[in-house]
């Protein structure tokens, strides 16, 4: 899937958003997000995405797809339904979940379906890699075998890569936002009003006390 492709898409489901002041989820602000939440509902969308992201891992003879929670959930689900389509076989669809220490840890005893499997772990929009290589880190305790790593669209390029992810690591897309610490954010020196409809404006602003 060529980059300006899946940018479209978003783009027509109003998932991208710019000229706007958004706290992400590693706590930075930026003028810019990318809401996969606004693709999430669109089955067919959904569909034909992981179906892209199949098609590349389709001959890496994986066993099970890993995604962080909780929209790498359906990531999971339908690539593992595709691979299971080219491969003609079972390819499990299993995901990481966040503890109190926010780390990506199995539960439901999903880390038995990861022991001794060859696994592609799968992330939407990646900004700082964390979730991703915290779902890597409970993978290999588990004896799972990370074969590759894929996003739908890396927000870093310049620093997030394979040597950083250390595994194969690709993206559908790469668009690059800028994005600031709170105490260097020019948008917060300007006192632009901060996004609650998406991201986690909401949630930082109740932390400080202030009505959403």
């Amino acid at each position: 899937m060529k980059t300006f492709k899946l940018l479209n898409i978003f783009k027509k489901n109003h998932g991208l958003i710019t000229n706007s002041h958004v706290v992400l989820s590693s706590g930075k602000h930026s003028s810019s997000y990318l809401n996969k939440d606004a693709l999430y509902p669109h089955t067919k969308v959904i569909s034909l995405i992981c179906k892209e992201i199949a098609k590349l891992y389709e001959n890496k003879d994986i066993d099970a797809v890993v995604s962080p929670a909780i929209g790498g959930i359906i990531l999971s689900q339908w690539t593992a339904y595709y691979l299971s389509e080219f491969i003609k076989k079972d390819v499990l669809a299993i995901y990481t979940e966040k503890d109190e220490d926010k780390n990506q840890i199995f539960t439901r005893g999903y880390s038995d379906l990861v022991f001794n499997k060859r696994i592609l772990v799968v992330e939407d929009v990646i900004t700082t890699g964390s979730s991703v290589i915290k779902t890597i880190q409970s993978i290999k305790k588990a004896s799972g075998i990370v074969v590759a790593v894929c996003a739908l669209v890396n927000r870093d390029p310049d620093h997030i890569n394979s040597k950083k992810i250390n595994f194969p690591f690709q993206s559908m897309a790469d668009y690059k936002m800028e994005s600031w610490e709170e105490k260097d954010c020019p948008l917060c020196i300007k006192g632009i009003k901060i996004n609650t409809s998406v991201g986690h404006g909401k949630k930082y602003l109740e932390n400080k006390g202030i009505k959403p």
